[in-house]
């Protein structure tokens, strides 16, 4: 049985990986046991993606009471393609969506949408780092927040760009079912870690991986799914077949970083997630790969210093 449902608002021009990240969360969550059913509207008969790929399986907007408890995941759609005047065929939904105490989320540029429809207005709010500045120019009556994964305001939930309705949706399942179960949803679907809504758009996983060295690519997968080990650069380079020294200078001209530097980002990035949570101190410490927990208190500490 169904424990509650979620309906995804698509616009034409819509981002497949917007909508498709955050559906992936609640049909996997379905899988781990805790099934939620699924709906689709829009206000176009035959919505396309933004990439060519068109929709027939979608249900009108008129078919659909939304009612308390739903929710409601508007994603992100192509700006150039977004028919504004068409507002009346959508806006007077959403805005009784709202009202009807439903939670109401944005993926990525899917925050104009909500923002149009006057849903935002006195609200922080996200969107991609690309919009931000437009999107407070727009709409002066609300507060943008740059540099954020996902925002909650009271009911209204807005995330950053694409992957981040990822995010938003497994910080969604939490919410209902706690940080256990996501963590499990997230295993299912191959996603380290469920990002914080306050971790930066540009955080240490994303950065340092615009290069194009496999190999490289392949230490820095490794070390991401290692960190609560000790890992050395000779097992790093064993794994990709050269020699610690070459290793060494290759990662350090693809990231500029060093190895040493770059494993040190990642496990502090990593606690300071985890220190949101209800986990203690030494299992946190453990899980990214650190002594003692006072260690990571210390690094803490110069961490909340340099702030």
């Amino acid at each position: 049985m169904a424990t509650g449902r979620v309906i995804f608002f698509l616009f034409d021009g819509v981002h497949l990986l917007d909508l498709a990240g955050a559906v992936t969360v609640f049909y996997e969550s379905g899988c781990c046991g805790k099934p939620y059913e699924l709906c689709y509207v829009s206000p176009y008969t035959h919505p396309n993606t933004s990439s060519g790929l068109g929709f027939n399986n979608v249900s009108p907007l008129e078919d659909i009471e939304v009612v308390s408890g739903d929710i409601v995941i508007v994603a992100g759609m192509e700006i150039a393609r977004w028919d504004r005047n068409d507002d009346a065929r959508w806006i007077p939904w959403l805005q009784k969506a709202a009202a009807m105490g439903a939670s109401i989320c944005s993926v990525c540029t899917a925050a104009f949408a909500l923002a149009a429809a006057g849903l935002l207005e006195g609200r922080q709010c996200t969107t991609h780092w690309a919009w931000t500045s437009t999107l407070q120019k727009q709409y002066p009556g609300i507060k943008v927040i740059e540099n954020r994964l996902y925002v909650k305001s009271g009911k209204i939930y807005t995330s950053a760009g694409i992957a981040t309705g990822i995010d938003l949706a497994l910080f969604l399942v939490e919410e209902e079912h706690g940080i256990a179960f996501a963590c499990k949803v997230a295993k299912e679907m191959v996603v380290y870690l469920r990002r914080e809504g306050t971790a930066r758009q540009d955080s240490i996983y994303l950065q340092n991986r615009q290069h194009i060295h496999h190999q490289i690519h392949q230490v820095q997968d490794y070390i991401v799914q290692h960190l609560k080990q000790k890992i050395s650069i000779s097992e790093l380079a064993q794994l990709v077949h050269l020699s610690p020294r070459t290793l060494t200078r290759l990662f350090k001209t693809a990231t500029d970083l060093t190895i040493g530097q770059y494993i040190q980002q990642l496990r502090l990035e990593k606690a300071l997630n985890l220190l949101q949570s209800n986990h203690k101190m030494d299992w946190i410490a453990r899980e990214c790969g650190y002594k003692s927990p006072n260690q990571l208190r210390q690094l803490v500490k110069q961490q909340t210093q340099l702030a």
